[in-house]
């Protein structure tokens, strides 16, 4: 699995961004990976150092149609700590 599968889209959140000052950055991951190669990914992508990776897996939201109901469907979301002397991801940088 290459890289840029695993790691799919930045989570652009007030939470997310108010993170960012303590190098920490969110993002949407591929279902099914863990987070050694989540770490691996941010790493090769970026070219900063990883300490931690944590995730969630998000639960769909319930939505209505009609008289109808259902969910959307759930995703993976991880939070990535970079290390103190790791430079920061440029693509963040003007969002706080």
């Amino acid at each position: 699995m290459d890289a840029r599968d695993i790691i799919l889209a930045p989570v652009v959140t007030e939470k997310a961004v108010t993170a960012l000052q303590m190098k920490k950055y969110t993002f949407k991951v591929a279902d099914g990976v863990n987070k050694i190669q989540i770490a691996k990914a941010v790493e090769e992508i970026f070219d900063v150092e990883v300490a931690k990776v944590n995730t969630i897996t998000m639960k769909g939201q319930l939505r209505r149609y009609g008289k109808h109901e259902g969910y959307n469907s759930g995703w993976k979301k991880a939070v990535v700590t970079l290390t103190e002397d790791s430079k920061t991801i440029e693509f963040f940088d003007g969002m706080f």
